[in-house]
Parts: C-alpha cells; structure tokens; sequence
C-alpha cells in the first residue's frame, strides 16, 4: 500500500513494491519501442540497509525475465567519485585542444538485445559538486563529451538527512529532474525475499515472530544494529560457520546486529534444537505437535525453508506437509499456505493436495 509522505511530499513505498512499479513502467517502454530517454529517472530515498541497491538487482531480473533482453547494471556509488572522475581524463590532442577520455562506467552494450542500468547509488551522499555533474546524465543521459547508450536506464538512490548517515540536501534544480519514491523497509516484501535468497529460516523464523527487529533505528552511539543487509550478513556467517548453536557465534552475531537484538534471536534459534524432524514430517510420521506460538513461526519458516530446498518434493511428501499443517491453530496455517501458494514450482499441483483442499473448505470463511 502507497502512503503519502507529507514531510517531503512524495510517496511511501516498499522496495518491492517500487520495483513491481519500475518493472511495469520499463517492460511498457521496451515492448512499445519508447525511447529510455523520454522516461524520467527515479530517485529510492532509504535508510540505509532497507534494500535500495538489491531491488535493483531484482529490477534488472524482472526486465529481463519479461522482455527476453541481456540486463545489465552498473553501480556507481558516487561518494567516491569526483566531477572530474565522471568526465574522464583529459589529454592532448593533436590539433593543439584536449580530449577527454571516457571513463569506463559508460562503457556499455549498445546491441539491441541488450538493456543497460545506470545505478547511481549514494548520490545524496555525494559533494554537491558531484551532485551537478549528475544533472546532465539524469536528465539529458550525457555527461561532457559523452553520450549513454539509447538502451540505458538511469536509476539513482541515496539516503535522506534524517537517517543519521552522511547525506546533503539536494539542489531543487536536481530534485525537479527526477521521479522520488521513499523506501520503506517492509517485513512481508523481505520475508518473501529471503526465502527465495535462501536467507538461514532461523533468521525468517525470528523476523516473522518479531516484526520490530527487521529494521530498527540506532541510537546515535550504536554501532551495529539491525536491518536487511546485516540480517543477510547473519545468514552468510551461519552458512559459514555452521554452529551446533547460535550462542557459539555471538561476537559474530551481535558484531552485525548488536548484542540485545543478537541475545533475542539467539534464543529463538534455540527453538529450532526442539522441532519435530523435518524428514519425519515430509514422511507423515511425525506424531509431535507444538502449540507455543515461538515453536509454530519456528516451525512454519522451517517447513517453508524445506520445501524450497526440495523442489523435487513429491505429492506424497506435499500431501503430508499440509495434513500435518493443517492441525496448526488457522492463521499459522493459512500463513504458511499461502505462503506456498507463492512458489511458483508448486502451483500446479496444490490443487490435487487433499488435505490442503479439505483445510481451505473448512476456513474458507476466514480466508
């Protein structure tokens, strides 16, 4: 859902979102012929850690799923770049005048088949000298001498200067040559990302108990705390260090996400030693079943995780999976059915899932 945001005047919105929005706009624009230059370039104002930078990443897999085109992204974070850096280096030339090198980040596919994205990441972070050198190329796609391709996109994001990073504000000359969005960190959107990502189902059991600590605002003396991007740092040290338990990595953990929000999750995760085997559940053997409300979103990210993991899972080992979910109290069943309902290699067949279907007749009415 789209909020207003009255204190800059420009819509709220989550990176998914965002990015379904984008991806509709551009898959328009290729499919139609229209020239990327006529499209204005959007500007994903976030805090840092929310997801601006991997949404791109996903924009350029929606377009080039839909389009059948090679998409390609360069990121370019302009706090480390000077005006010069984006004009190239000079040189003599032998007429007597001066040249001007271009510099690699244009250095693109120009072929049809192929679209190109332009992600000028951190521009608000960058000197406003830097900040001008971006006008021409959000709104003209030129920079100096040198022209973008007609197959590139221009996308831009930065922080804002409430977030407690470095940010300037931006000339309103600059502003009116974009698009704004605000971005939102949005627990639903980045659940459905992790367990496509295959972020650790310790870490998607724990966000879907507590909401709050996906993204929460540091004091200004914190130094590691919560939000998308260290909670994927998280999942990569597990996957790595792989600990018979979470408490044997605390430094690791609490040096991501801080040590109150390292000692909450490192509880829950001890959850997990108390499941029901997942093998013994796929088997329709397993007899056990939880009813603490922390055991049931342990168990559902868990079955959920195991079931992306075996997308050869057979109807017999489906069947069982939602015969012994449907016993759980509804709205952890409905959650996790529809949940499933999401991946796509399962669509086809939840239909010949009996108990799947004798569960949504019952609860149809709360659906």
């Amino acid at each position: 859902m789209i909020m207003d945001n009255t204190n800059t005047n420009i819509p709220e919105t989550s990176v998914g979102e965002v990015i379904h929005t984008l991806s509709d706009l551009y898959v328009n624009a290729v499919k139609a012929n229209i020239p990327f230059v006529s499209l204005p370039t959007p500007f994903l104002w976030g805090s840092f850690g929310v997801g601006k930078s991997e949404g791109v990443r996903q924009l350029a897999n929606t377009i080039e799923k839909r389009t059948g085109k090679r998409v390609a992204v360069t990121d370019v974070r302009l706090l480390l770049f000077s005006p010069v850096d984006l004009r190239g280096v000079p040189m003599a030339s032998k007429d007597g005048f001066s040249d001007w090198l271009m510099p690699r980040i244009f250095d693109m596919d120009r072929s049809d088949d192929a679209v190109n994205i332009l992600f000028l990441d951190e521009l608000s972070a960058a000197p406003q000298s830097v900040q001008a050198a971006a006008y021409q190329i959000t709104l003209d796609r030129v920079i100096g001498e040198h022209r973008l391709p007609d197959n590139c996109l221009v996308i831009a994001a930065g922080n804002r200067t409430t977030d407690k990073s470095i940010a300037y504000s931006m000339p309103k000359a600059l502003c009116n040559r974009l698009i704004h969005f605000s971005v939102r960190s949005d627990v639903r959107s980045w659940l459905e990302w992790a367990k496509k990502n295959a972020i650790d189902s310790r870490i998607i059991g724990f966000i879907s108990f507590d909401n709050s600590r996906l993204n929460i605002t540091p004091e200004t003396s914190d130094m590691a705390f919560p939000t998308p991007r260290s909670w994927s740092f998280v999942s990569g040290l597990l996957k790595t260090m792989k600990p018979a338990k979470t408490t044997d990595m605390h430094m690791l953990i609490s040096s991501a996400v801080g040590i109150d929000t390292a000692m909450a999750f490192e509880e829950f995760a001890e959850l997990y030693n108390r499941l029901p085997r997942i093998d013994d559940i796929f088997a329709g053997t397993c007899r056990e079943r939880p009813q603490t409300h922390q055991v049931l979103y342990a168990l559902v990210s868990s079955l959920e995780a195991a079931i992306c993991e075996r997308e050869s899972i057979s109807d017999f080992e489906l069947e069982n999976v939602c015969s012994y979910v449907s016993h759980f109290p509804p709205d952890f069943a409905m959650t996790f059915f529809k949940d499933i309902s999401n991946m796509n290699f399962l669509k086809s067949r939840l239909t010949k899932i009996r108990s799947l279907q004798v569960w949504l007749q019952k609860n149809k009415r709360s659906l």
